[in-house]
């Protein structure tokens, strides 16, 4: 189930409240107290995490990777043709429009 990060909302506007986590399904309606004091409350909108070994896509996107999973990458040259960057298979593919 998600983790949900909300704020107590204080008279002053300008100074931010009390941040709380709550574990919640994706389904459950808002808290618009919260749990204990019974202090209003919003749900704050965060960035997701996206967990794994690394932090970037790009590792996991590298040629030497691919090809150490099974897969082959493929990059279109200037002149229309797909020639292999990354592990087995043909040098290049040939490839017509309208066939």
């Amino acid at each position: 189930m998600p983790i949900y990060v909300y704020e107590v909302i204080l008279e002053d506007e300008d100074e931010p409240g009390q941040l709380f986590e709550v574990v919640q399904g994706i389904h459950d309606p808002p808290l618009t107290e919260h749990p204990t004091t019974g202090q209003p409350v919003r749900r704050v909108i965060q960035p997701p995490h996206i967990g794994g070994r690394w932090g970037s896509g790009k590792a996991i996107l590298s040629d030497r990777n691919l090809a150490a999973h099974g897969f082959t990458r493929f990059e279109k040259t200037a002149d229309g043709r797909w020639e292999k960057t990354a592990g087995a298979g043909p040098e290049q593919i040939h490839y017509k429009r309208g066939s």
